[in-house]
């Protein structure tokens, strides 16, 4: 049977205190890229795609394949092939590569492919935050950190691209 947010009960605190993090987290891993992965295949675009458009465009011509591809990697579960992805979305014309510095830059082409992607993705963004207040956002947000942080990995947030 499948609850929807409509669907939320209460739970006493001691109930909802003991349940599992992991259980939880990774539903809600699963369900949130889940449906970012979707809005994404309606495009054609995977999330290394995704993430390749945003970063290009952020700062043009300063990501290399070699640059790129280090910093995405840590992010990606689903053993990319990252020179593929590059070699995708120069072939759609939506990536160049600077043949002098190997520098990425997006197209007029990418750019409203990009923009197109993030529009379907804010309307998961708006979904998964209905009900939720920013204060409890943030709050949830800073837990994770600090559990991420508690069993020895990074819980500061990525640094801005440059």
């Amino acid at each position: 049977m499948t609850t929807h947010a409509e669907d939320l009960r209460d739970y006493p605190t001691e109930e909802l205190a003991a349940q599992p993090i992991g259980a939880w987290t990774g539903q809600a891993y699963r369900r949130v890229v889940g449906a970012i992965r979707a809005q994404l295949a309606v495009e054609n675009l995977t999330q290394p795609h995704w993430w390749t458009l945003n970063h290009a465009a952020g700062a043009p011509g300063t990501w290399t394949r070699a640059t790129l591809t280090a910093r995405l990697a840590p992010y990606d579960d689903q053993d990319t092939d990252f020179d593929a992805v590059y070699d995708d979305l120069t072939a759609r014309g939506w990536l160049t590569e600077d043949d002098a510095t190997g520098g990425l830059t997006l197209t007029d082409e990418g750019e409203a492919a990009r923009l197109r992607a993030r529009e379907r993705n804010l309307r998961v963004h708006h979904q998964t935050h209905e009900g939720i207040s920013q204060a409890d956002f943030i709050t949830t947000i800073n837990v994770l950190r600090r559990m991420v942080a508690n069993l020895g990995g990074d819980g500061n947030l990525p640094e801005p691209a440059k």
